[in-house]
């Protein structure tokens, strides 16, 4: 029977452990489940032969009694700020601390530190420096190299030299942990992995590459810092590389050192995707918390992923620089089996939440010919327009969504992750047509999600998102739709407020678009700069790195407060109708 992995030393009693191989703290609630790295981590080591520990949500202001409860690892600690970057977790775009946190129990906060790599981290090599330490999950990934900080407004270096870990783990790392483990465990020091894909470490040898890999040496940090157009450059090459399949190795100068990037692996295949999600996950949270609401949890809990990855390519989003560029599909039968699995699940009522990914209607898609990705340096495979070599081929999903719907125990699989509507706006393609029309039929609670994110050409250029009248092609579709099938739903569009390129009149002119087409505005997110994304190094630079253009930057508070004000200002107001009697 499958159990969780011990949080306590006396759950490694139970289980006869004398000692962790592997003690990996989180930043979140351990919940047992695929759509939390630190329990994938956890049991991808397990499946490997490794005894694996969590200590979710350690204390780090008290006596540092859960940092030393269940003692010293064999091999190595692990260390992830949880499923967001900590910061972000904390702060509002405009700075203000949040009052909830969505991956705690009671969705209380408090219960993580800011930067709390960095703080897990540090207490962790004052205990016990003899041991070592491993990064991994978005605030690690992210902050792989050189990156511009929202919260403290500056250019910090690689969290490697902050947190003092001797390896980090970027993107997806199930593959690379493993191997990190098995060498451990043969007996080769941390010190001496220099060559392992998808790692980073710091280093102050002289001659950390004077080997034979194929290697882009960035401008220094300490350069970074003194000129913004060196850091846009080093941007390039890591947002270049990071989407590439044949990427080189990055190589960023600082304090007397080096921080060494090696290429990623290759995207996880369909039998790896299907291991990862066949791995017996208990599928809720730890008993520990005694039944207490995870606001995350109960989100997901009765949702499918189908895929990882996005090749979207949107300026302010960091899925492309954790997950990747290439799509990594489960196989049908995984799916189906997992959706078994939760159709069984004591207080499932019939509705699966979504079956999707980080963009719901990838899955399954990649380039027609290998070869020529593997040429192919751009960030985006649909932006300015879709690659001609891109297999946007809807039919798997078409079939995938049939074969759920029809599923003993399913009343209802709804499509909650964003659709990304440039993928099937040739409504010329019958597939496309068809697609579309299931989803509208089929798959929507009320109300669909997409993510048009503004209305003016002159602001969706810099966030690299397609031209606003798909979305209207779109609406006159559902809309449509819903007449020809007697459907009352709704169509959500979401926007993003204090965007880099975004001025008052964009944001006036948005406003007034929308309402007059009908939509009532509700969903506004204001910008929010995240470490390694091209909209975050135009918000820090004030220039697109590569044009060299400059580009309008709100960057005050009160600024950013009036564009959000600005998108909820009422212009159409429905006029009144007033009836007349006819005369006899």
């Amino acid at each position: 029977m499958p159990k969780f992995l011990p949080t306590s030393k006396k759950e490694m009693d139970v289980l006869g452990w004398e000692q962790a191989d592997v003690i990996l703290f989180t930043g979140d609630a351990y919940i047992d489940h695929p759509s939390f790295g630190a329990a994938v981590v956890g049991r991808v080591l397990e499946k490997a032969g490794y005894k694996v520990a969590i200590v979710p949500q350690p204390n780090w202001r008290d006596d540092l009694r859960d940092f030393k409860k269940l003692g010293k690892p064999r091999l190595f600690f692990a260390v992830t700020s949880g499923s967001m970057d900590s910061m972000v977790n904390h702060y509002t775009a405009n700075k203000r601390l949040r009052s909830d946190d969505a991956y705690t129990p009671g969705g209380e906060s408090g219960f993580r530190p800011d930067y709390a790599v960095n703080i897990y981290s540090n207490i962790i090599k004052n205990l016990f420096p003899e041991i070592p330490l491993v990064l991994g999950g978005v605030e690690a990934s992210l902050r792989r190299l050189s990156h511009y900080d929202y919260w403290k407004d500056e250019i910090l270096p690689s969290i490697l030299l902050s947190s003092k870990a001797d390896l980090i783990v970027y993107g997806m790392g199930e593959r690379t942990i493993v191997e990190i483990a098995n060498l451990i465990n043969s007996g080769t020091s941390i010190n001496t992995i220099d060559t392992l894909p998808q790692t980073a470490f710091y280093t102050k040898k002289e001659n950390a590459y004077s080997d034979d890999v194929e290697s882009i040496v960035l401008n220094s940090f300490e350069d970074c810092l003194k000129s913004p157009q060196k850091f846009g450059e080093n941007f390039m090459h890591i947002e270049i590389e990071s989407n590439k399949l044949m990427s080189k190795r990055l190589i960023e100068p600082v304090d007397s050192g080096y921080v060494i990037v090696n290429p990623p692996l290759e995207p996880a295949s369909t039998p790896e995707m299907d291991c990862i999600y066949d791995l017996p996950f208990m599928r809720s949270p730890h008993p520990r918390y005694r039944g207490k609401t995870i606001p995350a949890w109960e989100m997901i809990k009765f949702s499918i992923n189908i895929h990882r990855g996005c090749f979207g390519g949107c300026s302010f989003c960091t899925i492309s620089a954790h997950q990747g560029k290439f799509i990594s599909s489960r196989s049908q039968n995984s799916i189906l089996r997992e959706v078994e699995t939760v159709v069984k699940m004591p207080d499932f009522k019939g509705y699966l939440s979504d079956l999707g990914g980080p963009s719901a209607n990838m899955y399954m898609m990649q380039g027609i010919d290998l070869n020529v990705c593997k040429k192919c340096k751009k960030p985006s495979c649909i932006y300015p327009k879709i690659c001609a070599n891109l297999n946007t081929d809807h039919q798997p999903l078409i079939n995938l969504y049939k074969k759920t719907r029809t599923l003993e125990g399913v009343k209802k699989a709804f499509i909650g992750s964003g659709l990304r509507y440039d993928l099937f706006a040739d409504w010329s393609n019958s597939t496309n047509r068809q697609y579309f029309e299931d989803v509208v039929r089929h798959h929507v609670s009320g109300r669909l999600k997409v993510a048009p994110e503004h209305t003016e050409e002159d602001v969706l250029k810099h966030m690299r998102k397609p031209n606003f009248r798909l979305f209207i092609q779109l609406k006159e579709k559902f809309d449509t739709l819903n007449r020809i099938h007697a459907l009352n739903q709704q169509l959500v569009p979401y926007f993003i407020s204090s965007h880099p390129g975004c001025s008052i009149e964009h944001m006036q002119s948005l406003s007034k678009t929308v309402q007059s087409m009908g939509i009532q505005l509700e969903q506004v997110q204001d910008f929010t700069p995240t470490p390694m994304t091209l909209a975050s190094t135009i918000f820090y630079t004030g220039v697109d790195p590569y044009t060299g253009s400059k580009v309008f930057v709100e960057r005050s508070k009160v600024g950013k407060l009036k564009q959000r004000e600005l998108f909820f200002t009422k212009y159409y107001k429905p006029k009144k109708i007033i009836k007349v009697k006819p005369k006899n």
